[in-house]
């Protein structure tokens, strides 16, 4: 099978890149990626067809065909948050315990190339192309299904351990004008994890543009992109809580709007309101504190802002 020319990665992946912690690893990995590409698309028997674009900020997808001619997508894997293996290897665990029910469906994978074969959704149209109040019911309908007990044996890292190494950076990295929130975000956190509510499979990164359209014939709006997490389910709403926040931040009385959002989905899913509080204000200081260390002032700010109405 002829090979297609090598796509660049799309510029919100190599934006992420910039980023990395480890330059030297990420440069690897871009320079290794024609060779996964290629790999890839041999092992299966696919045909390349067009990459994602934008796509996401840790992994180049590319719409393929598999040899009976039915769309599939291929999805590489970068070393962000960890090796792409373990990534790699934990995705593809849990959207083959989800078996389709609320995600996307897993096909095959590689973890030692961070490659994925999925059934092919609508990647450039997500939840955030609906108007606020329909993206947060169809978001809250793809939770309700993918909140299950994990599977016996499972290799899934806790919320408790995930967030232990998150708060150390966040103790680590806040500066003095953010430390009053770091410390209450901090408290909460340590609360939280002390008393555990439930442990749940958790997508770990759940939010409107993870939900992509579907018409596979199972429902129409199917998750993707899990980090996948054992937990408690207010974990991963706190996460879309905060969801299109720079349009929230425009609006009038946005810190009053936000506190009714959070009843409101607290509500919706069962999910005690006090606890939900706690995790949200925990993960936007968290995300807010690691924005700024990396130079994003604008995000930063907003995010750490976010959590103080809270």
């Amino acid at each position: 099978m002829p090979s297609a020319p090598h796509p660049d990665p799309p510029q919100r992946l190599a934006r992420a890149l910039e980023g990395h912690p480890e330059p030297a690893v990420a440069a690897r990995w871009l320079a290794e990626l024609p060779e996964l590409r290629e790999r890839a698309l041999a092992h299966w028997g696919l045909t390349a067809e067009r990459v994602v674009s934008p796509g996401g900020r840790g992994s180049l997808v590319m719409l393929v065909r598999r040899a009976d001619g039915t769309p599939a997508a291929l999805k590489l894997a970068a070393p962000v948050g960890g090796t792409a293996r373990e990534a790699t290897a934990r995705e593809a665990a849990a959207l083959a315990h989800w078996d389709g029910r609320g995600a996307v469906r897993l096909l095959d994978a590689r973890p030692d190339d961070g490659a994925l074969l999925l059934e092919r959704l609508h990647g450039e149209v997500s939840l955030r192309s609906l108007a606020e109040a329909k993206a947060t019911l169809e978001a809250t309908s793809a939770l309700r299904r993918l909140w299950v007990a994990p599977p016996e044996g499972h290799a899934f890292e806790t919320v408790e351990k995930h967030t232990a190494a998150g708060a150390d950076r966040v103790r680590a990295g806040a500066d003095a004008d953010v430390r009053p929130l770091v410390d209450e975000a901090l408290a909460a956190r340590a609360a939280l994890v002390a008393d555990p509510a439930e442990a749940v499979l958790l997508h770990g990164d759940f939010r409107q543009g993870a939900v992509l359209a579907s018409d596979t014939g199972r429902t129409p709006w199917l998750a993707a992109g899990p980090e996948p997490l054992v937990g408690e389910r207010a974990y991963d709403l706190a996460r879309l809580a905060r969801d299109r926040l720079h349009d929230l931040m425009a609006s009038g009385g946005a810190a009053a709007i936000a506190r009714r959002r959070l009843g409101k989905l607290a509500d919706a899913l069962d999910v005690d309101r006090e606890r939900l509080r706690g995790w949200t204000r925990y993960r936007a200081v968290e995300s807010g504190v690691r924005h700024l260390a990396r130079g994003r002032r604008a995000e930063g700010e907003a995010l750490l802002e976010f959590a103080g109405w809270l």
